[in-house]
């Protein structure tokens, strides 16, 4: 199993960093490899997604979520992964938005790309793109404040 711990601060209150990242077909605006997500049900999405050539579709549950704490998932069918986004108010208007994420790598390719971090740098770099996604806006997109226990 390979793991990935990264995090970014923004410049937004953490209700806004954490309404935004509750809009999962947004993702594909600053998620690199995401070609679309959507939403199913309130715990159900359904991914699209290329990363070295290679397209995976798969379902994932919100696991865990609790607003502007929270975001937990696991891979219901696909690749195999899981992982949490934490939100941490900083200040009024600066928030630390931390990923961790745990997966399986299915190929060669893609144990190649762990052992040299390209996981790494990927979500760091999603987190670059959502700093800069949201920073822009100054709002987000829309939000869900349910609890998921």
């Amino acid at each position: 199993m390979q793991s990935v711990t990264q995090f970014i601060d923004v410049d937004v209150p953490v209700t806004t960093a954490y309404n935004q990242w509750t809009q999962f077909e947004d993702f594909p605006h600053f998620m690199e490899g995401v070609e679309e997500v959507r939403q199913l049900t309130d715990t159900s999405t359904h991914w699209v997604t290329k990363v070295g050539g290679s397209e995976h579709e798969f379902d994932a549950e919100i696991t865990e979520q609790h607003p502007n704490e929270r975001v937990a998932w696991s891979s219901t069918t696909g690749p195999d992964h899981a992982g949490v986004v934490t939100f941490h108010r900083l200040s009024d208007v600066q928030t630390r938005v931390t990923v961790q994420m745990d997966w399986e790598p299915e190929n060669a390719k893609e144990k190649v790309g762990a052992a040299l971090n390209f996981d790494d740098r990927r979500v760091q770099g999603d987190l670059e793109r959502f700093k800069s996604f949201i920073e822009s806006r100054g709002a987000e997109t829309g939000g869900w404040r349910g609890d998921v226990s």
